[in-house]
């Protein structure tokens, strides 16, 4: 069974061709700068890697290009989009609307439209996404797989907000969680790393990219994250402020003469990392530039290590332990300095990481920096988010 994994971002598209009867890729490959000027396709198959410089204005014509690289004679894996078996999008926010993965249907594209205001950043474009993949394979089977999904286990007392219980009751304005596939996929690879059933373990898994989120996971199960009832709670992230006192929040829209939807434009788009180190969103840039002496960059640096460091040390406190910390995604895996900030200082917790390991280059696989005389484990797990969908995908159908 060959199935074709989606995963639309604002300006993105990452998409896997896996065969599932091996759970191998067959291709995979990344649509970069949609709707914005240099737009392109990296498509990776049969040992190649090429690439392609081409606008894409939108998801639409990015999913067109991605659909003629997997069939085309000479970067073709397939010979047409009948050898595709279903087809696994990946979508961000669900409400209490989806709490598992869902076929797409007419109606539950409709009900998904209705969701968009939970993440203005990713759920039109999956549904874009979702609209082309279903005009150029009209009868394949398609399914949401929601980022939401794996936290729909934490207990009431960590999803509420302390609203008027009428209003949750109403909306559901509660604490959603996102990421849940990442959060899900390392859990899961750490039990395996240290032949432990999920069941028996503490863990706090650190998804750390240009979106961060920190999730309790006891015993295989999400008892509490930090993202909120969108991805704009938590740590802050490149752009996005995290946590904020809304009154705080109001008050600068006043000043600025900002309505609701402004200010919520500004807080998701123009703070966080390169709001306050007036830099960059890229945490490449943002440590090149703080070992230059930017005190702005560094600020921001140690912001952000300082908030995960909170929730590290919280998730151990609710789960009355720990087992071991894993650390994920682009900012995760790649930036040895945030991993070394989060974990100096954790003595209370018998946490140390080995300076030597954590410093190495990461190298996609696995790899455990816990200092010698750590009671906590601490790995760094690439992340899978594709796997999970398109597992997910079949599961379902």
């Amino acid at each position: 069974m060959k199935v074709l994994v989606i995963n639309s971002g604002s300006s993105s598209l990452k998409y896997q061709l896996i065969d599932m009867e091996t759970e191998s890729v067959i291709a995979k490959g990344n649509c970069e700068r949609i709707g914005i000027d240099g737009s392109k396709l990296t498509h990776k198959a049969k040992g190649q890697e090429i690439e392609i410089m081409q606008d894409m204005p939108d998801h639409n014509v990015a999913v067109s290009l991605v659909l003629k690289a997997l069939t085309d004679q000479e970067t073709g894996v397939i010979s047409s989009m009948e050898d595709i078996d279903a087809v696994g999008h990946r979508a961000v926010a669900s409400g209490e609307v989806f709490k598992k993965p869902t076929l797409v249907t007419d109606e539950t594209l409709e009900k998904m439209e209705e969701l968009c205001d939970l993440a203005p950043l990713h759920n039109p474009a999956a549904i874009v996404g979702v609209k082309a993949c279903r005009a150029a394979m009209p009868k394949t089977p398609m399914a949401f797989v929601f980022d939401t999904s794996f936290h729909f286990t934490m207990p009431d007392y960590a999803y509420m907000y302390a609203i008027d219980y009428t209003h949750y009751e109403k909306y559901k304005i509660r604490r959603y969680g996102f990421h849940g596939t990442s959060h899900k996929f390392v859990s899961q690879e750490a039990a395996k790393y240290l032949n432990k059933k999920p069941e028996e373990l503490k863990i706090v898994t650190c998804h750390l990219g240009n979106g961060s989120s920190i999730t309790a996971v006891n015993g295989g199960k999400c008892v509490d994250t930090s993202m909120g009832f969108t991805p704009l709670a938590g740590v802050p992230m490149g752009t996005r402020s995290g946590d904020i006192d809304f009154a705080a929040a109001e008050y600068l829209a006043k000043k600025e003469g900002m309505t609701v939807s402004e200010a919520l434009t500004y807080l998701n788009k123009k703070c966080g990392m390169a709001g306050v180190s007036g830099v960059s969103s890229d945490f490449r840039d943002l440590t090149k530039a703080a070992g230059e002496g930017n005190k702005r960059a560094q600020l921001a640096l140690d912001m952000f290590s300082y908030a995960c460091k909170k929730y590290v040390g919280s998730y151990a406190a609710a789960m009355n332990g720990v087992d071991c910390i894993v650390f994920t995604a682009g900012v995760g895996e790649n930036t040895p300095c945030v991993r070394a900030a989060i974990c100096a200082n954790m003595q209370y917790l018998g946490l140390e990481i080995d300076e030597e390991k954590n410093n190495e280059k990461n190298n996609g696989a696995i790899r455990d920096i816990t200092g010698k005389n750590s009671k906590v484990k601490v790995l760094i797990i690439p992340t899978n988010e594709e796997l999970v969908i398109a597992r997910e995908t079949v599961e379902l159908l």
